[in-house]
């Protein structure tokens, strides 16, 4: 074999065997960490509000009801925003996440290696997600916490502060983007990465308001975990 092209072989294989064990290790250490609860007491028993934990098989949302006595979603991001403008819905559903991710990639096949880039090494901007919904149902990847007001008004302020706004406090829309009829996108703050990812943002919600979460995860299985584990057995009578 010309040592030129054993040279480049070599080089191709400690390469390929070094981002197979990134990968690997990546998985694996969100996969550990995802096992260790925060929050697993729950300090406040009070179930005021029901809020919902949602994935589409990759991101969580954050679904809670668009009106309640601590707020009212459609001042910071009206209804108008979506194409449909449907007055009948009573949910709203957050999602934080790579724009590029979110705006240039509607599907799995259309996913660019640059934009995976960008995402993953943190060179692109981010952008939040809203979703309006009629009702919300119980399944495997949609989980209903009841959680007390105090949390709740936690919940809001995370949820608040992720948003990127105007001088008036107002979220910055990002016109002519949308997944379907009722959904709208926004700047957010903070940078998207392999270290932060969509469901990261999520399970930060969680913990930010009290609610049982992981110490730390990149998927969203890693969230949901928490919540289909078997609980403390209860004692005989």
């Amino acid at each position: 074999m010309h040592p030129a092209l054993k040279k480049a072989l070599t080089v191709t294989a400690y390469t390929t065997g070094s981002l197979v064990g990134a990968v690997s290790l990546y998985v694996a250490t969100s996969f550990l960490l995802s096992r260790i609860p925060v929050n697993a007491e729950d300090a406040d028993p009070a179930e005021d509000v029901d809020i919902y934990i949602f994935s589409n098989g990759v991101h969580t949302d954050i679904v809670t009801p668009i009106r309640h006595e601590l707020i009212d979603w459609t001042t910071l991001v009206p209804i108008e925003d979506t194409p449909a403008k449907d007055a009948a819905a009573q949910f709203i559903g957050f999602g934080w996440g790579d724009k590029g991710f979110y705006l240039d990639t509607p599907t799995w096949a259309e996913l660019k290696a640059s934009t995976a880039f960008k995402a993953m090494f943190y060179l692109s901007s981010s952008a939040m997600h809203t979703t309006f919904y009629q009702t919300m149902q119980e399944s495997a990847s949609c989980v209903k916490i009841k959680i007390s007001r105090d949390e709740y008004r936690r919940l809001i302020d995370f949820i608040k502060a992720s948003f990127e706004c105007d001088a008036q406090g107002r979220p910055l829309h990002i016109g002519n983007h949308s997944y379907g009829q009722h959904d709208a996108f926004y700047e957010a703050k903070r940078t998207y990465s392999f270290l932060y990812t969509c469901n990261t943002w999520a399970n930060s919600a969680l913990k930010a308001s009290g609610q049982r979460a992981c110490l730390w995860t990149a998927m969203d299985w890693g969230i949901f975990y928490q919540y289909r584990r078997p609980g403390p057995p209860v004692p005989a009578v």
